[in-house]
C-alpha cells in the first residue's frame, strides 16, 4: 500500500519536474536577454531592435502555426484577448522594457523583475487563480531578499539607474505581470503553441503601423554581426523559444509557481559575469543565490487552487 502510494506521488511529480527543468532554461535564456538587449542597442535604437525582433519572431510563429494541427486563426470571440496580450508583451512591456534599459542597468533591471512573483501572486488572488497562502508570501519575499542581497553585493552602483529608465522598466514589469496572469487561463484554453503564437503576431501587428519610421533596414544590415545576432537571439530564443516556453508552464502549474523563477535570473547573470567577464565571486552571490533557492523552493510547495481540468488542444 505504501509502495503504491509512493508510485502514485511520484508519477505526480515526474510531470512537474520536467516542467521546473523547462522554467530553468528559460531562466537561462532571459538571462542573456538583458545583455543582447545592450549589445543590440550598442548601434541601434530601441523601438528598431523590438521591431525587428518582434516582425522576426510572428514569422517564425506563422511557420509554426502552418505546420501545427488545428485552427490557425484565434476564435473571433477570443480576437479582443489575443490583441491585448498582444499589447502587453509587445508595445507595452517590451517597448518600455527596451527603453528602461538603455537609460538603466542591466542589474537594476533584473531587481525591478524581481517584483514579478509579487505581483503575479497578488493580482492572482484578485482574480482567484491562486490560494491564500503564507509560504508563497514567504518563498517570494525571501527570493526577492536573496535578489536584493546578490545586487547590492556587486555595488550600489550595478543596482542603480536613472529615475525615468526606473519608471519605464517598472511600467515593463506591470505589463509582464498583466501578461501573465491574463495568459493562465487563455493557455490552458487554447494550448501553450497557439496561445504564444496569437498573442506573438497581434503584438506584431500592433508595432506595424510605426514600422516605417522605426524599421531603418540600411541602418540594420549595416551593424556588426555581433548586434544582428543579438536581435537573431532576442526574435529567436527569447520571443520564441522562451515565451513558447512560459506559456507551456503556465498551463501546467499556478502562476506565481512560474513567475518566482524569475528571481533566478539576476543568479545566473553575476555566474554569466563570472564565468565569461571574470568578475570575481563573492560571499553575496552565495548567500543571495541561496535565498533565492529557498525561496523558488517554498513557493513551489505552496498550496494550489483546484480548479477546472483545462481544455487542452495539440
Amino acid at each position: 500500500m505504501q509502495s503504491s502510494t509512493t508510485d502514485l506521488l511520484s508519477a505526480r511529480r515526474e510531470p512537474l519536474s520536467g516542467v521546473y527543468a523547462a522554467l530553468f532554461l528559460q531562466v537561462v535564456i532571459n538571462a542573456g536577454t538583458y545583455l543582447a538587449g545592450k549589445r543590440a542597442m550598442e548601434e541601434l535604437p530601441p523601438l528598431t531592435v523590438v521591431m525587428w525582433r518582434f516582425l522576426l519572431s510572428a514569422t517564425l510563429f506563422c511557420l509554426l502555426l502552418a505546420f501545427t494541427p488545428g485552427p490557425k486563426l484565434p476564435p473571433r470571440s477570443e480576437w479582443r484577448r489575443v490583441f491585448m496580450l498582444g499589447l502587453l508583451a509587445g508595445p507595452l512591456n517590451q517597448v518600455l522594457f527596451f527603453h528602461g534599459l538603455s537609460r538603466s542597468t542591466a542589474a537594476h533591471a533584473a531587481l525591478l523583475y524581481a517584483l514579478t512573483p509579487l505581483g503575479v501572486y497578488l493580482l492572482g488572488l484578485v482574480r482567484g487563480q491562486e490560494r491564500a497562502s503564507s509560504r508563497a508570501v514567504l518563498g517570494i519575499l525571501t527570493a526577492f531578499t536573496g535578489v536584493v542581497v546578490l545586487l547590492l553585493g556587486r555595488g550600489l552602483a550595478s543596482a542603480r539607474g536613472s529615475l525615468l529608465g526606473d519608471l519605464l522598466i517598472l511600467g515593463a514589469v506591470i505589463a509582464w505581470i498583466a501578461y501573465t496572469t491574463e495568459g493562465k487561463p487563455f493557455a490552458s484554453a487554447h494550448g501553450s503553441v497557439r496561445s504564444t503564437a496569437w498573442s506573438m503576431v497581434a503584438a506584431a501587428l500592433l508595432l506595424l503601423p510605426v514600422a516605417p519610421f522605426v524599421l531603418e533596414p540600411s541602418r540594420t544590415f549595416s551593424a556588426s554581426p555581433s548586434a544582428l545576432g543579438s536581435i537573431a537571439y532576442l526574435a529567436v530564443l527569447t520571443s520564441v523559444v522562451a515565451y513558447l516556453i512560459w506559456y507551456y508552464a503556465l498551463t501546467k502549474v499556478p502562476a506565481s509557481h512560474a513567475a518566482i523563477f524569475s528571481n533566478l535570473q539576476p543568479v545566473m547573470t553575476a555566474l554569466a559575469a563570472w564565468l565569461l567577464l571574470g568578475e570575481s565571486l563573492h560571499g553575496e552571490l552565495i548567500l543571495g543565490g541561496a535565498l533565492v533557492l529557498v525561496g523558488v523552493r517554498l513557493t513551489q510547495r505552496a498550496p494550489t487552487v483546484p480548479g477546472r481540468p483545462a481544455v487542452q488542444r495539440a
